[in-house]
């Protein structure tokens, strides 16, 4: 496997990694709120804008790629906040399995 070379100074965007948690509404339901895991930084890479129709409303999201430090609570499912922005992680995986770093696919919504 070829060794990536990422440069370290190119993650410069400080991100909020967010886990949900959720509870019992009380009426057979639950709800679900997301709370601050850890900070981390990250480069971010527009990868694909994509526009699909849903129920009749176009839902646009632009996917990106995060770099990030190989960190073991970064996970699928969590979610990325910059801001008011906020990028689903999709898929995480180590480009060069090196355990260095992690590349996460993740998704814009609302753009």
């Amino acid at each position: 496997m070829r060794l990536l070379a990422i440069d370290p100074g190119e993650l410069c965007h400080e991100l909020a990694l967010e886990s949900a948690t959720t509870a019992p509404d009380g009426y057979g339901g639950v709800t679900e709120s997301w709370a601050i895991a850890a900070t981390l930084f990250a480069r971010m890479e527009p990868s694909s804008p994509r526009r699909m129709v849903n129920s009749g409303q176009i839902d646009r999201t632009v996917t990106h790629r995060m770099t990030v430090r190989q960190d073991a609570a970064v996970q699928s499912g969590m979610r990325f906040r910059k801001g008011d922005r906020i990028f689903d992680i999709l898929t995480v995986y180590d480009p060069d399995e090196t355990g260095r770093y992690f590349f996460c696919e993740t998704s814009e919504a609302g753009q």
